[in-house]
């Protein structure tokens, strides 16, 4: 029987990233095989949005993977940290984690260090000021809001670095999904910051990465 899938073994030879396995809608079975199918490319591999019972069984056949609960993230094998941190995951609270997470591995398994940087946000507008020189010292900010979606505005509006927007689903009412943070993301008035797709830590991390490695060339 012919699999299911078929996986970009070159893309980080055309692009500089590999390719990540997005597990949310494929069964259990095929994560299995295709992270089998890394193994004996000798590869090491990520699967983002993974549900708890997925979770379970690949931390189960793949005693040596790094699971984190809170984001879905899977990583075949652990990656070494890289002591230089050039990116800044910033959030305006801790109820953003599952979203800091999936950026922070997803940069992990690209071999960039990063720190995180959580509940800052502009209720609590201080919080926020007592970080800035600590945050000039960072190529790129990755700023994860939900509610009004307003840190990456602010943020935008103080610092010079490439900023990446991320808008969570973290909010009661109106703001229930993350739709008002993101329209007010794609709204701001902060010079050009980039947003992605509401929870795509991922999405956001990769755009790092691009960046990061337009610098180095």
């Amino acid at each position: 029987m012919m699999p299911n899938f078929n996986i970009d073994h070159d893309r980080h030879n055309r692009l500089g990233f590999s390719e990540v396995i997005f597990g949310a809608s494929k069964s259990v079975e095929d994560i299995v095989a295709i992270l089998n199918d890394h193994i004996a490319h000798n590869k090491n591999a990520l699967v983002t949005k993974l549900q708890a019972s997925q979770l379970a069984v690949l931390q189960e056949k793949f005693s040596r993977g790094i699971a984190d609960p809170a984001s879905g993230i899977f990583m075949l094998e652990e990656v070494p940290d890289n002591d230089t941190r050039e990116v800044a995951i910033v959030s305006a609270g801790t109820s953003d984690i599952h979203v800091v997470n999936e950026a922070y591995y997803t940069l992990k398994f690209m071999g960039t260090g990063a720190d995180r940087i959580s509940d800052v946000g502009v209720a609590g507008i201080h919080r926020l000021m007592n970080r800035l020189d600590e945050l000039k010292t960072f190529k790129v900010l990755i700023i994860v809001a939900g509610f009004e979606g307003a840190l990456p505005s602010v943020v935008g509006g103080l610092l010079p670095q490439p900023i990446i927007a991320v808008p969570s689903d973290v909010g009661y009412g109106v703001a229930t999904g993350g739709q008002v943070a993101l329209n007010a993301m794609l709204a701001s008035c902060a010079n050009g910051i980039t947003v992605v797709n509401i929870n795509n830590g991922y999405g956001a991390a990769v755009a790092a990465t691009r960046i990061l490695n337009q610098l180095k060339r």
